[in-house]
């Protein structure tokens, strides 16, 4: 998949490949000619992943060969278990979580998880939790808490499930209800948005010790086409949303609402997935070294003055 601000990239790789190809047929020395050409598509590279838009790094962040969570708990870590179910109402499949091994310690991992065809993405409800899934991941942070394991959230969906029956089964509630006790965890936890990070959706499993978003990703109340749609009655105003709602990593991180920035490998973290999960390892793992040298008490009083800070407050 090519998204419109790559397609020039493409061309060049396209002449890159075709060259490459001509020398291998006529046994022709076009090395120059080849080492220029690469230079010229890094370069390009470089001058627009430096400069995209708002709105073409949400495009970055749905591209769907990016690492999903799934990806990233198998590439990162060994002898994960997921764990099933609220033991209230269902399992829910958007919700995956479980106990595995990183780095030699063990540690609970949680995420929202997408489907890379159309069979997996309504298998896992487009990565769009109902209450249900909320209330697992809770149960599984508490069970982390039980046996002093430390506990990673990764982030990506287009927001909690929106149809009547999650509403009727309590959403709101559930939401809320993780949001109060993610705050008194006594373990360490850390909030990684891997992806799209959409509304209380993400904010459900969203609050750590530190919260990290990749490089190409985006956080915020609300999707910008939903934004379009509320304020101008229509989805074509995207980007424009885009700009104003400032959902990008560097805008978070400017607002002091996140608290690192994890850099992708150029082009995106679909270039090279294998680069991405390593990167995101090694920053968990320092991540992980920190939290754990800090005293409980001290751990969550930081925590709960974090998230006090934010915002505005008028009297």
């Amino acid at each position: 998949m090519l998204l419109d601000f790559e397609q020039p990239i493409a061309a060049l790789e396209g002449k890159l490949r075709e060259m490459q190809q001509l020398a291998l047929d006529s046994q022709v020395d076009v090395s120059e000619a080849v080492a220029a050409l690469e230079a010229k598509i890094k370069a390009l590279k470089k001058e627009t992943y430096a400069n995209l838009t708002r709105w073409q790094r949400v495009q970055l962040s749905r591209h769907p060969e990016r690492p999903y969570t799934l990806d990233y708990i198998e590439g990162m870590t060994t002898k994960f278990v997921e764990l099933h179910g609220d033991r209230t109402v269902a399992d829910d499949k958007a919700m995956v979580g479980g106990f595995a091994e990183l780095d030699g310690r063990t540690v609970m991992f949680i995420g929202q998880q997408k489907g890379r065809n159309t069979k997996q993405r309504q298998f896992r409800n487009f990565g769009m939790p109902n209450p249900e899934g909320y209330r697992k991941a809770l149960r599984l942070m508490k069970l982390a808490e039980k046996f002093n394991k430390p506990i990673v959230t990764l982030i990506d969906t287009p927001g909690a499930f929106p149809g009547l029956e999650a509403e009727e089964r309590g959403q709101g509630e559930a939401i809320a209800h993780n949001l109060k006790e993610m705050f008194l965890l006594k373990v360490p936890v850390i909030c990684v948005v891997i992806g799209e990070g959409a509304s209380g959706g993400a904010l459900g499993i969203g609050i750590g010790d530190r919260v990290l978003m990749l490089e190409n990703t985006w956080y915020s109340v609300i999707s910008p086409e939903n934004c379009s749609t509320i304020l101008w009655r229509s989805w074509d105003y995207k980007e424009q949303a885009a700009e104003a709602m400032k959902p990008t990593a560097k805008d978070m991180m400017e607002a002091k609402l996140v608290d690192g920035i994890v850099k992708e490998p150029l082009g995106g973290a679909h270039t090279a997935p294998q680069k991405m999960v390593e990167t995101l390892k090694k920053t968990l793992v320092k991540a992980l070294d920190e939290l754990e040298a800090l005293p409980t008490e001290e751990r969550i009083s930081q925590r709960i003055d974090k998230f006090a800070a934010m915002g505005v407050v008028l009297e």
